[in-house]
Parts: C-alpha cells; structure tokens; sequence
C-alpha cells in the first residue's frame, strides 16, 4: 500500500500530528467536554428565542406564487408555524447570475419534509418578478414552494437573505423570529460538516494551526467554471447548476459585478 508520503513522519505540514489511539482518545475527550458545554449554551439560547415576543402582521398581505396571488396565510398550508428563506434576486439575470450565496440555502433546503412532519412548513420568498422566478425554479429543479414578494415591506418582503419565522393562530399571523449573516447557516448543514473536518471551510478567517494550507476568500467554492475550479467571476456559474440540464459553459454573469 502506498501512500502520500511512504517516509515516517509525526508531523508534516500542514496535518494534524500523528499519535496513537490512545493519545487521541484523551485529547478527543477534553475538546468533548467544552463541546458539550457548547451545545448546552445552544438550548439555552433556544430556549430564549422562545419567549421572544411576536409582531402581528396582515394575514391577507398577498404574494404572487404558481398560481397568481395569494394571501400570506396560504403560506402555512394549514400549519401553524411557518419557516421561510428569503432569496435575493438580480432582475433579468440568468441563472448564473443569481445570488451564489442564497443558492447555498436554497439547494439545500429542498426537501422539508421533517419540518413538515412537526407541523411546520417551509417557503422560499424573492423580490423577482414572478415570470423570471418561475423559469429559475424550473432550471433549478426546486420542489419547495416560491413567491415573489416584489414590493412588499418587511418583514415580509424587503431585504432579502433572511431566515424568518412565523406563527399562526387560527387567521391572525405573527412574526416571531428573524436572523441574517451567518445566522442563516442553520439552513446549510454542509457549514457544520466542514466544521468537523481537519482544514475546515479552508477560508482565510479561520484561525488554524502554524503551517496549515493557506485560507481562501469566502465562499470560494461556491461557484465553479466548467472543469469544476472553484472561483468567482464570468465564466463560473453556482455550483449546483452544473447539474442542471442545460447547463453550459458562460461568459457572463449577466449583471452587473459578482459581489458577495
């Protein structure tokens, strides 16, 4: 069996040290201890998130979805609480050129079917134009439901990249709940994963080791040309298109700068 590098080495750059199992255990089991520690600090905020105070706000507000406008009840299907991702939207744009960073929620949250199950459905809103928003769900291939709230305020409509949470109570709705930034990475549980991993998110705001391989801009691999590099700019597109059928090389983001 061959391997990177056949020479005996407890310490090569950039890699963590090699020990036996034992060594790790013990190490492994004091980094346990401030994570648990972490995880509690977790259900109590939770726990203060839910005796926040609530908003209410006009059950009829209407958005426009698959089939024209709809009042904002509808949203809940029947459901009392509600979760909703706000996607930022480039008017006009093609699909490449639409928000990278609002497609890293959006893909993956296309299946709700757990917050289904306990009572709480899911929506994807967006300032676009119905028209455009419905040919990108459909290169997308999203199931989840969309509507435009074009020209809505808050906290309905407005800025975008939020995740926003509602109650309903019988034909009254409430706001309850609204976080952006990384606030909104809960929606992306491929953050935490990396988070697991020996180099991370390889972006250079992580603290890391001496000798660790240098960080990259954020949210570098959030787009990629057409051999799969990663990196911004016209000739990348969102990762997740280049699964798309029809999806083809660009030379254009098709707006106005790619800043994120």
């Amino acid at each position: 069996m061959t391997t990177l590098n056949d020479a005996p080495t407890t310490s090569r750059p950039g890699r963590p040290p090699v020990v036996d199992q034992a060594t790790w255990q013990a190490a492994r089991d004091e980094l346990l201890v401030r994570e648990k520690a972490h995880t509690r600090a977790g259900d109590a905020l939770a726990a203060d998130r839910r005796r926040l105070p609530m908003v209410e706000l006009d059950p009829d507000l209407e958005l426009v979805g698959p089939e024209g406008p709809v009042p904002f009840r509808d949203l809940f299907q029947g459901r009392d609480e509600l979760v909703v991702y706000k996607h930022m939207w480039h008017d006009g744009a093609p699909p490449q050129g639409q928000c990278e960073g609002c497609t890293v929620t959006a893909w993956q949250q296309k299946d709700a079917v757990y917050l289904n199950a306990r009572g709480v459905s899911f929506a994807i809103l967006t300032t676009g134009p119905w028209d455009e928003v419905a040919r990108y769900v459909d290169f997308m291939g999203y199931t989840q439901p969309w509507y435009s709230v074009r020209g809505l305020d808050e906290p309905v409509g407005g800025e975008m990249g939020h995740l926003t949470c509602f109650l309903r109570d019988g034909d009254q709705v409430y706001l309850t709940y609204d976080t952006t930034g990384r606030g909104t990475e809960v929606a992306g549980p491929s953050f935490a994963l990396l988070d697991l991993t020996p180099y991370g998110r390889g972006e250079a705001w992580q603290e890391n080791p001496d000798g660790w391989p240098e960080g990259n801009g954020p949210c570098w691999y959030w787009r990629s040309d057409a051999d799969g590099n990663a990196g911004w700019g016209p000739t990348s597109r969102p990762v997740p298109q280049w699964t798309r059928p029809g999806a083809t090389a660009v030379d254009t983001l098709g707006r106005h700068g790619h800043h994120h």
